[in-house]
Parts: structure tokens; C-alpha cells; sequence
């Protein structure tokens, strides 16, 4: 039995779609000990009837709203103060765990004293269809190795509460892959788990279909916010996307 218990920190906006298959696979997970935030930010649908719903099903279940709109950069930051337990995991509203995923990661988190780990990922489309799978993550993930292009995948993740609290979701475009960024750069190496543990959900509409605005983002972060030099930001920059072209390829 696992001692340690984890808060997963759910960000939620017009979800009422996907929440519910996102909820049911944190209540079916083997690992029992975790706490569910679910930071509502103002959806206009029913999302909120859905999670005070669960709430009332499963004490383990917490609701946070939001009093305007904020985004899931400032949803995730609210979750993480909300949080009570000593690792944190990140699952989106539309993803879905495989329902040992916590109790595979706690143990592995535990047994290489990780910081920060994450997983392999299945991609799924809107209707649940598998539609591809990132199955060649690396085993390490340094600050410079990250800068080459992000491989990890915000509801794969779980990191130790003592480094999430020294960082924060800034409200950017690309806010994942600059968290990363800012948590590797404090010195914690991320630990690759190859195993397929997560249903990502990719969307018509999600950033990762938006490549113009994507490189806009990446270029940004290089030069404005780790201020990386011109040569250090073109030379990064080329990598991560030649990386990118040659993952979309493998998918």
C-alpha cells in the first residue's frame, strides 16, 4: 500500500461533453488514496451541475469555481494552492486514465525518488477512437534536453508538491511547455515511464492543430521568457521543430 496520497488538479470550461469519462476514470483507479480538484472557470454549460453531482456521489471530489474567466493557466495555479497532498497529478477534462495509472506511477515516483515523471499516451479522437500513440519517450528529460521540443504531456505528468510549489502556469500560449521548462530549469531531472497510461484527446480545434500560432508560442518563450539569445533561440528553435515534423510523422 502506497502511503502517499496525490491531489489531481482538474481544470474545467464547457467539459460537459468529455468530464464525465474524465471523472470516471480517476473513480476507477486502483490507487484509492487522491483527492480531486475540479477548478470550474465559468462554463456557460452544464459542466457545473456535473461536477456538483460527482461531488455529492464521492467526498473525495472538491469543487473550485471561478468568479470570472480565467483560463487553465490560472485554473491549474488555484488547484495546486487548493492542494493538500504531497504529490500533485494533472489530468485535462477530456483525458482519460487507464485505471492503474496512479498506482503504477506512485510506485515508480517512490521507488527513483522522482520529482517529476510522466508516461507513454495513446491519442484518441472525439468519439474515443485511438488514432495514434506516443510510444518513444525518453527514460530522462533535462532543462536542455526539453528546449529540443516538449514530450511531456500535461495529463501524463506527476510531480513532487516541493517543486510544483516553486513554480507557476503563466498565461501564455504554450503555458504547459513553459511550465516544464520553468520546473527543469530549478534542476529536477523528469523521469520517463514506458507505459501507455493516458487517452489524450486531440481536438479539431486544440493548439496542437494550430502550427502558425504553435511556433509563435515556442519562439516567444525562447527569447522572452527564458531570454535566450538570437543564436541560442534559432538554434533550439530549428531542433524542436524538426522534432515536431518527425513526431507528427511516427503518429
Amino acid at each position: 500500500m502506497i502511503e502517499n496520497n496525490v491531489s489531481i488538479i482538474m481544470p474545467s470550461y464547457k467539459s460537459e461533453r468529455f468530464i464525465t469519462k474524465s471523472i470516471e476514470s480517476v473513480l476507477n483507479q486502483t490507487h484509492k488514496n487522491w483527492e480531486l480538484i475540479i477548478i470550474d472557470d465559468c462554463s456557460p454549460d452544464n459542466s457545473l451541475q456535473i461536477i456538483k453531482e460527482y461531488c455529492n456521489i464521492d467526498s473525495r471530489i472538491r469543487l473550485v469555481t471561478h468568479e470570472k474567466n480565467s483560463g487553465v493557466a490560472e485554473s491549474r495555479n488555484r488547484g495546486i494552492k487548493e492542494a493538500k497532498f504531497p504529490y500533485i497529478a494533472f489530468l485535462d477534462s477530456d483525458d482519460l486514465w487507464e485505471e492503474n495509472k496512479l498506482e503504477v506511477q506512485l510506485n515508480f515516483m517512490e521507488q527513483n525518488k522522482a520529482a517529476i515523471s510522466f508516461t507513454q499516451y495513446y491519442r484518441i479522437n472525439e468519439v474515443d477512437e485511438k488514432i495514434g500513440e506516443v510510444n518513444r519517450i525518453p527514460d530522462t528529460v533535462s532543462y536542455f534536453d526539453l528546449l529540443k521540443g516538449n514530450v511531456i504531456a500535461m495529463s501524463t505528468s506527476m510531480m513532487d508538491m516541493r517543486v510544483v510549489e516553486k513554480i507557476k502556469f503563466e498565461k501564455i500560449g504554450h503555458e504547459d511547455y513553459l511550465f516544464w521548462l520553468m520546473a527543469l530549469k530549478s534542476g529536477p531531472i523528469a523521469l520517463g515511464i514506458n507505459l501507455k497510461l493516458v487517452h489524450y484527446r486531440v481536438h479539431s480545434t486544440s493548439l496542437s492543430s494550430n502550427k502558425l500560432k504553435a511556433v509563435t508560442y515556442t519562439w516567444h518563450i525562447y527569447r522572452e521568457w527564458l531570454n535566450l539569445n538570437i543564436i541560442g533561440s534559432a538554434y533550439y528553435f530549428f531542433i524542436h521543430e524538426f522534432n515536431a515534423v518527425r513526431k507528427r510523422l511516427q503518429l
